[in-house]
């Protein structure tokens, strides 16, 4: 084996070089004029156009950080008319039960449950464990139910 009997393994390509003179001359190849004629040109993508033209608001952007709160946790919430129609009277509302009746789907990720005022309820119950509205403390006070606080 000697120096100039050695070939490469891999085909090589012969990418043609345009605009350098020889066969393809004056535009070589590029059409008439504009930024796609021009050496170097890119197109800016069609996505960055859409970003530009979204409306820049306070708090979104550069400052979300010190706008939005990430540790913040939602309350799984229950109206009065959901406890009316599974308890019946005397019972013990706790998001226990709330789970098993089906009322709530899950605690995962929340911060608990919060029982609020919408709908009537004329069932005496007993609320543990569960933050409550005012209005629903007041519905609730008034057919005789109790509300513990744990």
């Amino acid at each position: 084996m000697q120096l100039n009997t050695l070939k490469s393994n891999r085909t090589t390509r012969n990418v043609q070089r345009v605009g350098r003179g020889g066969t393809r001359g004056k535009t070589s190849g590029r059409g008439m004029k504009g930024q796609k004629s021009r050496a170097g040109h890119s197109i800016r993508p069609e996505m960055r156009d859409i970003i530009k033209k979204l409306p820049k608001r306070r708090g979104y952007g550069k400052n979300r950080s010190r706008t939005v709160r990430i540790d913040r946790k939602p309350f799984a919430v229950v109206n009065l008319k959901a406890i009316e129609e599974s308890f019946s009277a005397g019972d013990t509302v706790t998001s226990e039960a709330l789970l098993e009746k089906g009322v709530i789907r899950t605690l995962r990720g929340t911060k608990g449950v919060k029982v609020l005022g919408t709908g009537t309820i004329s069932k005496k119950v007993t609320i543990s464990g569960c933050s409550v509205s005012a209005s629903a403390t007041k519905a609730i006070e008034a057919v005789g139910g109790a509300i513990i606080h744990v």
